[in-house]
């Protein structure tokens, strides 16, 4: 996703391309939510490391298309391309969150996912730092050829991986075990929890590059400070992060880091309202973005986890991977609209009222995992 997320809009931006389409260009992350309905492929049918090599190979093919010039050359194969892109993309995360939850032991998803959010992190040092520099010296098309390559290597690198057998019992009776797992207490409270807890971040996010953009800022500059510096804090945030859940627990870190990621938004209203000369404010803000980001991730991401059964950890965790993608895709398409009207600074601080409604869900959802763990 991370490039999508991070390349794709300055791509579009340097090329002239508006606010209002990168804002409906990002409602095609409806992909992550739409994830679930083929997620019970990747169960039934070969192994998980198969379907992460066969989307990545799909992705490689899509980044190859866009070698063609820029967006307006392309027409609608630019559109095809980055929709066939999120598609595959989102089927290589089902495989790989299956795959992470069955080597993965319970009572360690602190640790784990401090180790996956930074792993995460790492990955947009390389698709966004490394690609962001790469167009004012050798131009977007063969930016995106270098990217096809990295991206075919990567498919090839999975042979030297750890295969994790399938159970048997996941191969069949999908949607029947699925209606056995909803089918508990606070269910539903989880789900809104789930739905609204990140989507100030995702309200916000297809409007950050944009801000930077229109703010002055070189494609060095982005990459360095909002896609290299930004995930050094990101991993700081995630190992952080990782202690909290292992201290407090899944549920009661869910208030704390939560709450910390407010915080972003709020930095992000300030920067765009602050003057347009005085560049540390974007500085500043996008740190604190990459920092809390990183705590919320680790809390977030233990929880979905927690609530997963290994055995079925394909369609469950894109179940729920899925519900909260609904949310960042819905908020996202009109994203580019209100920041044109309202300006960044006032879009940016309304984006911080939106995950509000999540907290009035957390205390019940918090059961669903603190009954786990044995917490009163």
């Amino acid at each position: 996703m991370g490039v999508y997320a991070h390349v794709f809009p300055v791509f579009l931006r340097r090329h002239d391309v508006s606010l209002v389409a990168i804002g409906v260009l990002s409602g095609l992350s409806i992909a992550w939510s739409a994830k679930v309905l083929w997620s019970p492929l990747v169960d039934r049918h070969g192994n998980r490391r198969q379907w992460i090599a066969g989307a990545l190979g799909v992705m490689t093919v899509c980044l190859g298309a866009l070698t063609g010039g820029d967006p307006a050359s392309l027409g609608a194969l630019l559109w095809i391309a980055i929709a066939v892109y999120c598609a595959a993309s989102a089927t290589q995360d089902v495989a790989i969150d299956a795959y992470t939850i069955g080597l993965s032991d319970r009572s360690d998803e602190g640790p784990i996912n401090s180790v996956r959010v930074i792993a995460y992190r790492a990955g947009l040092i390389a698709a966004g730092s490394g690609l962001l520099l790469l167009p004012d010296h050798i131009g977007w098309e063969a930016t995106f050829a270098g990217a096809a390559l990295l991206t075919l290597a990567m498919a090839a690198s999975l042979r030297a991986f750890p295969g994790v057998p399938v159970p048997p019992t996941a191969r069949g009776g999908t949607w029947r075990a699925l209606r056995q797992w909803l089918d508990r207490e606070h269910v539903v409270a989880a789900a809104a929890f789930i739905l609204l807890y990140r989507v100030g971040d995702r309200a916000m996010g297809p409007m950050v590059h944009p801000f930077w953009i229109d703010r002055g800022f070189s494609n060095a500059e982005i990459a360095i400070v909002s896609n290299a510096l930004g995930p050094i804090a990101t991993s700081l945030g995630a190992i952080a992060g990782g202690v909290s859940v292992a201290r407090l627990g899944i549920g009661r870190s869910l208030w704390l880091l939560g709450a910390l990621a407010l915080a972003s938004n709020l930095a992000y209203a300030a920067a765009a309202a602050a003057p347009e000369t005085d560049w540390r404010f974007v500085y500043g803000a996008s740190l604190v973005e990459s920092l809390t980001a990183g705590l919320a991730s680790v809390g977030f991401l233990s929880y979905l986890m927690r609530l997963c059964e290994k055995e079925r950890a394909a369609v469950q965790y894109a179940l729920l991977t899925g519900i909260y993608a609904l949310s960042g895709a819905l908020v996202s398409i009109p994203s580019g609209w209100l920041a044109d009207r309202m300006g960044y600074a006032a879009y940016f601080a309304l984006t911080a009222a939106f995950a509000l409604p999540a907290f009035a869900f957390l205390p019940r959802a918090q059961r669903l995992v603190d009954a786990d763990r044995g917490l009163p």
